[in-house]
């Protein structure tokens, strides 16, 4: 009896201890708050907006094309002979003024020619004054012979030796025209610049026989320079190309750059027409827009160089514009208002650029337009703005 004793005595403490513990159990379970179910929220989307001011805008439509010069022409003689003279400037890339001698053909010959001429005039002069006076001296027999009141008219055609006088008239006038063949010729042994021009080929040098109609150089005018533009036709309705476009007075204002000797360069130039007929592979309009003394900067509006242009358009007056990505599908931006809420919103596009957007309806000044793009949006969600700065894009 006494062995079970300590057994029994943990046992009874053992119950004491479970059933404390049960009780304490069922205390908490019937103290313990009831929980709730609840909807977690939903985080609001973070979005770019950019403010929007109505304002004046001047249409900018940007082109590209090549440069070349306004004249362009092989230089050839007109005279056979051997150069004597060669210009040290008539190298490719040489510069002339207009006037400048460039070449010289050995002159001899052509100075003989002359001197020949002047002698043939001399002796059709001499053979002339001859004729003269022997028809002076046939009318005057006539009239001695016959009446002497008898008319002019009367005398036959060759006691006046009208044939002869014919004959010598004629013989001098072509003598007078060989002496300016000879003198015109003369002058075309020296070969000069027809405008201000620079060297773009040469195949000539000094101790050369050249002929009538060889090539020997290349020269293209400096003064102007044009560069061919293709456009769109809508394009044409935003600025003016004389002769083309309705109204009056010169053509839009360009703006041409291009990256030169690493650098930005600029130049001033001015639409002046369009090519007669449209490309008919692009369907594209060319316009010719034309910059005056390309070669005055440095560095120049060289022929060749490839460069883009802005030509200044019209005026739009209190017009929108936002980057391109602001404007979605149908003509629809989305506007987040006062409350924090994403609104859709119609706007009426002026016009599309690869950048911008101009609007002249549907927004007003201070609107706040998203620019960013969303996964998902609904009209009506709440977002969070970020503002950034929009640049004018063109």
């Amino acid at each position: 009896m006494s062995r079970h004793k300590p057994r029994i005595i943990h046992f009874i403490v053992t119950l004491v201890f479970i059933g404390i513990g049960a009780l304490v159990f069922v205390i908490l379970m019937a103290t313990k708050p009831k929980l709730e179910r609840t909807q977690p929220l939903a985080p609001k989307p973070m979005v770019r907006v950019a403010k929007v001011k109505t304002r004046p805008q001047v249409v900018i439509i940007k082109g590209e094309g090549t440069v070349r010069p306004l004249r362009e022409i092989q230089l050839v003689p007109q005279v056979n002979g051997k150069l004597v003279f060669v210009s040290l400037a008539l190298v490719d890339g040489g510069e002339f003024k207009k006037g400048d001698l460039l070449l010289r053909i050995e002159p001899l010959d052509y100075q003989l020619a002359v001197t020949l001429a002047q002698a043939r005039i001399k002796d059709s002069e001499s053979k002339l004054k001859v004729v003269e006076e022997e028809a002076a001296a046939s009318r005057e027999e006539w009239h001695l012979l016959y009446k002497a009141d008898a008319k002019e008219n009367q005398i036959p055609a060759l006691v006046a030796k009208e044939p002869q006088l014919a004959a010598a008239r004629a013989k001098l006038a072509a003598d007078r025209a060989d002496l300016q063949k000879a003198q015109l010729n003369l002058g075309r042994t020296e070969l000069k610049a027809p405008f201000d021009s620079r060297v773009s080929e040469e195949n000539v040098d000094i101790g050369q026989y050249v002929s009538i109609g060889q090539a020997l150089a290349t020269l293209f005018s400096t003064n102007q320079a044009e560069i061919v533009v293709p456009f769109e036709d809508e394009d044409l309705y935003w600025f003016h190309v004389p002769g083309f476009t309705p109204g009056d007075g010169p053509g839009s204002v360009v703006s041409v750059r291009s990256r030169v000797a690493g650098r930005e360069a600029f130049w001033p130039g001015r639409v002046v027409r369009a090519e007669g007929k449209l490309d008919e592979r692009t369907r594209m309009i060319n316009v010719v827009i034309r910059v005056n003394k390309p070669y005055e900067t440095k560095p120049p509006l060289a022929a060749g160089l490839f460069v883009t242009v802005d030509i200044e358009g019209r005026t739009l007056e209190n017009v929108v514009m936002i980057p391109r990505s602001a404007l979605r599908g149908n003509n629809v931006v989305w506007v987040v208002d006062k409350n924090g809420q994403l609104k859709f919103r119609t706007v009426t596009v002026a016009r599309l650029t690869p950048n911008a957007v101009l609007l002249n309806g549907g927004l007003n000044d201070g609107e706040m337009v998203v620019i960013s793009s969303l996964k998902a949006v609904t009209d009506g969600m709440k977002v969070r703005i970020r503002q950034a700065q929009v640049g004018n894009a063109s």
